[in-house]
């Protein structure tokens, strides 16, 4: 299960690169975007972030538990580990990670926005919906490669609410590792290592 992990990671460190350089794209394209509109466009895609984890990680636990599905205590372990492995992770990648790189480079309106908690009747259900959309027909392609993006642009304009007037070039250059170990790492955590972590396939 290791090695697994550990080929998936390498396997999305270029594109997740890709989507961060992507990222301060969008940060220069929307450096003077207001505080208002940032928390805004956060509030759209972290809430597509965490439909999209929630449906990979679900779908993941699913496609790799040999144990029968049958009976309420199935669903509620998929639903315990979709809702866990995606509001949790993405939580993490989108507002933890970036509040951090904030507050290294000291930006004056840094702040932890918690959409689980701050926006709470939106983002839950999102979460449940995705974990139900696995149930019935899981899937881990699209959705995988569509989440990393949605998380590097959920993380990014949480940055952005951070900062006061236009962000720096230099500024912009010190986001990217924030944006890439942001999404890197804890996407990767979310669809592949945490789902297969409870299941009983063995390795090879």
């Amino acid at each position: 299960m290791l090695k697994i992990i550990l080929k998936e990671l390498k396997h999305h460190a270029p594109f997740t690169f890709g989507g961060a350089v992507i990222g301060i794209i969008f940060a220069l394209v929307f450096k003077g975007i207001s505080h208002e509109a940032a928390y805004k466009m956060f509030y759209i895609f972290h809430p597509l972030h965490v439909f999209l984890s929630a449906l990979v990680t679900a779908s993941m636990f699913k496609l790799h538990n040999k144990k029968p599905w049958k009976g309420w205590k199935g669903f509620a372990a998929l639903l315990l580990i979709g809702y866990v492995g995606s509001v949790g992770i993405a939580t993490l990648s989108d507002s933890i990670v970036p509040y951090i790189g904030e507050t290294f480079l000291k930006m004056p309106n840094r702040g932890l926005h918690l959409g689980f908690i701050e926006e709470w009747w939106l983002i839950n259900p999102l979460a449940i919906l995705g974990i139900l959309w696995a149930y019935w027909k899981p899937s881990t392609k699209f959705p995988h490669s569509g989440h990393v993006l949605l998380s590097t642009w959920a993380s990014l304009f949480h940055v952005l609410m951070a900062k006061a007037g236009m962000i720096s070039f230099t500024a912009a250059l010190i986001i990217i590792p924030f944006l890439f170990v942001a999404v890197w790492l804890p996407c990767c955590v979310s669809d592949i290592a945490f789902p297969l972590l409870f299941t009983n396939e063995k390795n090879d």
